[in-house]
C-alpha cells in the first residue's frame, strides 16, 4: 500500500523521517561499540607499556629489548587515541545530522516545502566516507536524497593519504610524552648491560618476548578491524 501511494503521491515524509532516524541510531550504536572497544584496547596497551618498563628496570640484560617494546606500545597507543578522537568527532557529527534532519522534516510539515541543506550535505558527505559507517551512511544518504534534503553524494571513499595516515610513524617527542604520562614521569633510562646469562634462562626470556609480540599483533588486528 505504501509503495502504491509513493508511486502516485511521492514518499511519505513521516516514513522517510523514521527510516532516517533508524539509520542514524544504527550508526550511533556502531560508533558506540567501536569507541568502547578502543577504550578497552587503550587500557590494555597502557598496561603493556607498564609491564615492559618494569622488565627493563628489573632485568638489565633485557633492558634494550624491553625499552624498545615500550616505544612500540606507545606508538600503538597514539594510533588508538587518534582513532578514538576520529570516531568521537564522527559521533558528534552524526548527532548534528539527526537534529538537522528532524528540523528539516518539521519545517516541511509546517511550510509544505523542503529546502536542500548544505550543512547536512557536508556532514553526510564526511560520514559516508568513513569505512566504519560506509554501508549504512549510503542508505541514509539515499533516503535524504529521496526526501530532497540533500543532493546525491559523489565522493564515497577517503583519499589514500588519509587512509595511510594512521600507518605513519609517530614523532619521538609524542612517543616520549605518552611514556611519561603512562609511567607517571618514571620513564626508564636503564642502559643495556651485557650480562652473561645461563643457557637455560634464555628460553623464558624468548618466550616472554614472543608473547608480547603476539599480543601486539592481536591489538593491531583489532584496530585494523575497526577501519575495515
Amino acid at each position: 500500500m505504501e509503495t502504491i501511494k509513493a508511486v502516485f503521491f511521492g514518499p511519505d515524509p513521516q516514513v522517510q523521517m523514521r527510516k532516517c532516524n533508524q539509520l542514524i541510531r544504527s550508526n550511533t550504536r556502531q560508533l558506540d561499540r567501536d569507541i568502547s572497544q578502543l577504550k578497552s584496547l587503550e587500557s590494555k596497551t597502557r598496561q603493556l607499556i607498564v609491564n615492559a618498563s618494569r622488565r627493563a628496570q628489573r632485568n638489565p640484560s633485557q633492558a634494550k629489548q624491553a625499552t624498545a617494546e615500550t616505544k612500540t606500545f606507545a606508538r600503538e597507543l597514539l594510533r588508538i587515541r587518534k582513532q578514538n578522537t576520529r570516531l568521537t568527532t564522527s559521533r558528534a557529527q552524526l548527532q548534528s545530522v539527526q537534529m538537522q534532519v528532524n528540523e528539516a522534516f518539521s519545517v516541511r510539515k509546517i511550510q509544505g516545502s523542503l529546502k536542500k541543506s548544505t550543512g547536512i550535505m557536508k556532514d553526510v558527505n564526511t560520514l559516508v566516507r568513513m569505512p566504519e559507517l560506509n554501508n549504512t551512511m549510503r542508505q541514509l544518504s539515499t533516503e535524504l536524497v529521496r526526501a530532497g534534503i540533500i543532493e546525491e553524494i559523489v565522493d564515497d571513499a577517503l583519499p589514500n593519504d588519509e587512509l595511510l595516515d594512521d600507518e605513519l610513524e609517530e614523532a619521538d617527542a609524542e612517543v616520549d610524552k605518552v611514556l611519561q604520562e603512562v609511567l607517571q614521569g618514571k620513564l626508564s633510562k636503564v642502559e643495556p648491560v651485557r650480562v652473561q646469562q645461563p643457557v637455560e634462562e634464555e628460553a623464558p626470556a624468548e618466550a616472554e618476548f614472543e608473547d608480547q609480540e603476539a599480543t601486539l599483533e592481536q591489538m593491531r588486528g583489532r584496530l585494523e578491524a575497526l577501519k575495515s
